[in-house]
């Protein structure tokens, strides 16, 4: 285990409804085996769902992918044994359950890296959200928090004013005004 190779993304498949017990054990592991040149990250890829329920909505986080662990390893035949010994799982994704390492787009496609992005807009600028669960939404940017690469914007839902956070690569700026809401839409 003397290789100083860089760690990869790699992922492990689960059993349904054990990926937050396979996470939990799979850090007790890199703890008691001190493992943490190795293993160096682990995630399960969450979403921000709008969800209606006796005619409230709410925002509730859901899995991305169920059944789905994303690990960030160095790759040895000893590290490949001990995480596929975790109970919960049944194997990495590749041939014959050998892993293979994700690609750089993957990774940002499911973000499970930080990637420091350059910003085009400011606090008081119209952007659209381009991705996730408020896709198609235009609002104006009130703050921006570059350390979480997050930024507040203020949107109208449900026909009123909300501020929502969402992510720097969510965001595009316009050029034009905010839309204004349409009263009947149904013409």
């Amino acid at each position: 285990m003397a290789d100083l190779e860089q760690p990869k993304w790699y992922i492990l498949h689960t059993y349904s409804g054990y990926e937050a017990m396979v996470k939990d054990s799979l850090e007790k592991l890199i703890e008691n085996n001190n493992l943490g040149d190795y293993i160096v990250d682990l995630k399960i890829p969450m979403e921000q769902v709008i969800e209606e329920k006796n005619g409230k909505r709410k925002v509730v986080e859901r899995k991305l992918l169920p059944c789905y662990v994303f690990i960030k390893m160095i790759y040895t035949n000893q590290i490949w044994y001990y995480v596929t010994s975790t109970r919960g799982v049944t194997g990495f994704c590749g041939p014959q359950g050998r892993p293979i390492p994700m690609k750089e787009e993957e990774i940002r496609k499911m973000r499970l890296e930080e990637f420091v992005t350059d910003v085009d807009f400011k606090p008081g600028d119209t952007v659209s959200i381009e991705e996730g669960p408020l896709k198609g939404f235009f609002g104006t940017v009130k703050e921006l928090n570059d350390a979480a690469q997050k930024a507040k914007i203020s949107t109208t839902m449900f026909g009123r004013n909300t501020d929502v956070e969402v992510e720097y690569v969510q965001i595009k700026k316009v050029d034009a005004p905010l839309p204004e809401p349409s009263e009947d839409s149904a013409e």
